[in-house]
């Protein structure tokens, strides 16, 4: 009787986790498809093309803080392409004047955190 009852647990244990696994691929494979999803962007008129660069203190890691920030100002309307360097502490945005200014830019940044995390200084447009 006891045999029967270890055989029970261990078959009824070993459906749990198979099927849990299975749900998490799953679970996975539309993460995976979510996040490669390629951004639509707009063209920019060439004479509405501005880049600006600026430093960003507070950072404490390329993934976490930079790619982070970096998402941020890519996904903004207006916005070419956004590269933050998290070595050198910088941020460079191509983006269209028309839409966004280098103020607007550094507002995100700050956002991004809780306000008090980064600061952005030496603005350069």
């Amino acid at each position: 009787m006891k045999f029967t009852k270890i055989i029970a647990t261990v078959a009824i244990a070993g459906l749990v986790f198979v099927s849990c696994k299975k749900e998490e691929d799953k679970n996975l494979a539309n993460i995976k498809t979510i996040e490669t999803a390629p951004k639509e962007n707009k063209v920019i008129a060439p004479e509405n093309v501005q880049t600006a660069s600026f430093n960003i203190e507070g950072m404490t890691c390329a993934v976490g803080c930079a790619k982070t920030i970096e998402q941020e100002l890519s996904d903004l309307e207006g916005v070419e392409k956004a590269t933050v360097d998290f070595d050198k502490k910088l941020a460079t945005v191509t983006f269209d004047k028309t839409v966004q200014n280098p103020d607007s830019l550094t507002k995100v940044v700050q956002a991004t955190g809780d306000g008090k995390t980064y600061k952005v200084s030496n603005i350069k447009s």
